[in-house]
């Protein structure tokens, strides 16, 4: 069915990018660094907890008989995650496809429904538990049990995410293989404009920030504490000082209690959370109050955009179609734009919401080992591995157990190994590129490939002037460029600027009431960042590997979402 023999490129390692491998197996797969999740250097403690990849991942390919693959593995490299897909025998892939085929329609025409009726009252629950548990009051013990729990939690969820993931692919799979049957030239451009989401958590975040912005607006006294300070760290204390302040600080605290369970980067348990600290919040509202956002008029033109490009994809079937056909494919619409807010929900309650629950629930349990004298601060329990956690709480080394598990030593070199991978430059790839995992499989297209692994084989040299990547979401747009390292930075973006990052995440929604148009390193078609442009209606370029090197903040730049070009007009 596959043919996993071709070798088109090897890369096992060098004196500038050393690799380690198990054995003679691993070689043979082609791990590609996960910019598109993980881009930094990854914990000790999200890395040993599988993250996205792994248990999960083959629960998927078990559940639905997924005949592309069998496995999704993870690998740490240089510090760094990198993930590899395995295939399935052929023989086997060749028995298990037609059952995939025949049972993905049911999954597509009822998931909305179970997700609704059943899934989601079961997350909910879930969070309840996790955020009402009294960790002050337990004991160690206890807490450790409280962890076993939630990565019980976190898996179910992980488990969810891929049978949301695929019963959403399937519709949309469908919908766009039934329009290029019958529009055989339709463009990519023209059904990502329908293929949005129109309700769902991320819009009612956005929504619900425009409604606090909104009220500083109306407000004498909090417009003027907002429009006297330049940044949140001075806003925050201002507002503290006045009644109205305080009242007003109330609700961004109720915000971000429904919306803040989100870090600066979402596939990681290391960073700090918007429900920890609301100096993100207050800086995205003072964005939103300087360019004056119209959340009601913007979002009023997008859901107008996506209206017309139905019309305009039934106008161009030819009028001799049978009528089957069309109805089927109008079927198929309504049925992939039902199913489009699971995307930016499925973000919203498993990549945002559960890993960031398991950041505190680890928190919980660094400051009770503060408390008794085993970590110097709360943070550090991210630098320890799940196993190396149990064996440090349950035979800790002290002065009168000298002979216990040095949990301390090991911190400390971990975050020293972690702190200097990030002198190091990851290579897109390792290991062996095969005909099957770089043009068969399907799911690598995420990161942007075949495009990515194509124009660095081929050694194609850009113009000093143009930045190439992947065609993302429709339409040119020009401004000055703004290179965005991380949310931190989101108050220094200008309204009509393009932004230029390594990759986005939901917690990144909110810049984008912003921006002109967003240019990415990481990523493909179908990746957070393509998906969120296309919503707000604004052009995205993907997968460009080096923009973040190559544009310079200030550059004026067109971004042209139909070529995949960015071209640099004025330097700055």
């Amino acid at each position: 069915m596959f043919d996993t023999s071709e070798v088109l490129a090897t890369f096992y390692g060098d004196e500038s990018f050393p690799v380690e491998w198990k054995n003679e197996e691993e070689k043979k797969l082609f791990w590609f660094y996960d910019d598109n999740h993980v881009p930094n250097p990854v914990s000790p403690m999200y890395f040993s907890l599988h993250g996205w990849w792994g248990p999960t991942l083959d629960y998927m390919y078990r559940r639905f008989g997924f005949p592309i693959g069998c496995a999704w593995n993870g690998k740490k490299i240089n510090g760094y995650v990198y993930t590899a897909i395995s295939p399935r025998d052929p023989n086997e892939a060749a028995l298990i496809g037609p059952y995939y085929g025949w049972i993905m329609p049911t999954y597509a025409e009822n998931f909305l429904d179970w997700w609704q009726q059943r899934y989601l009252p079961e997350i909910k629950r879930n969070f309840e538990y996790l955020d009402t548990y009294d960790t002050q009051k337990a004991s160690l013990q206890e807490l450790m049990v409280f962890l076993e729990e939630a990565i019980d939690i976190q898996e179910r969820h992980f488990r969810l995410h891929w049978i949301l993931n695929l019963a959403q692919f399937q519709a949309s799979l469908t919908f766009q293989i039934l329009a290029k049957e019958l529009i055989p030239d339709v463009e990519g451009a023209l059904l990502g404009r329908i293929l949005i989401s129109l309700e769902d958590r991320n819009w009612d975040s956005v929504r619900e920030l425009w409604k606090l912005k909104e009220e500083v607006k109306g407000n004498p006294e909090l417009k003027q504490i907002f429009d006297s300070k330049e940044t949140a760290s001075a806003i925050i204390p201002a507002l503290q000082a006045t009644p109205a302040g305080r009242a007003f600080m109330e609700k961004v605290q109720a915000y971000l209690k429904e919306y803040g369970y989100k870090p600066l980067y979402t596939h990681e348990y290391i960073y700090k959370l918007w429900v920890e600290d609301p100096t993100p919040c207050v800086e995205t509202i003072k964005g939103y109050l300087v360019s004056d956002y119209n959340f009601p008029e913007e979002y009023e033109k997008i859901k107008n955009d996506q209206q017309a490009a139905m019309k305009e994809l039934l106008e161009k079937v030819p009028a001799d179609a049978p009528a089957e056909k069309v109805e089927a494919l109008k079927e198929a619409m309504r049925l992939a734009v039902k199913m489009m807010p699971l995307t930016p929900d499925h973000h919203f309650y498993f990549d945002q919401g559960t890993f960031a629950r398991m950041r505190l629930v680890l928190l919980a349990i660094g400051r009770k080992m503060v408390e008794m004298g085993l970590l110097r601060d709360a943070e550090d329990i991210m630098f320890l591995e799940y196993d190396q956690l149990r064996y440090y709480v349950a035979n800790p080394k002290t002065e009168s157990n000298p002979n216990g598990y040095d949990g301390i030593s090991l911190i400390k070199e971990a975050r020293r190994k972690w702190e200097d991978a990030f002198k190091i430059t990851p290579r897109d790839w390792v290991g062996t590129v095969t005909r099957w995992n770089m043009y068969e499989e399907i799911y690598h297209t995420l990161w942007g490939y075949p495009e990515r692994f194509e124009r660095a084989r081929d050694g194609k040299k850009e113009a000093a002037d143009k930045v190439v990547g992947l065609p993302a979401a429709a339409g040119v747009a020009e401004g000055y460029a703004r290179i965005v390292k991380s949310p931190d930075e989101f108050d220094q973006v200008k309204r009509g600027e393009i932004m230029v990052c390594l990759m986005t995440n939901p917690a990144w929604v909110i810049v984008f009431s912003k921006i002109k148009g967003v240019v990415t390193d990481a990523g493909g078609v179908l990746s957070h960042t393509a998906v969120v442009s296309r919503e707000f209606g604004i052009p995205a370029v993907v997968g460009t590997g080096d923009a973040t090197r190559r544009i310079k903040t200030g550059d004026r730049v067109r971004v042209n979402g139909f070529t995949g070009v960015v071209e640099i007009l004025e330097p700055a």
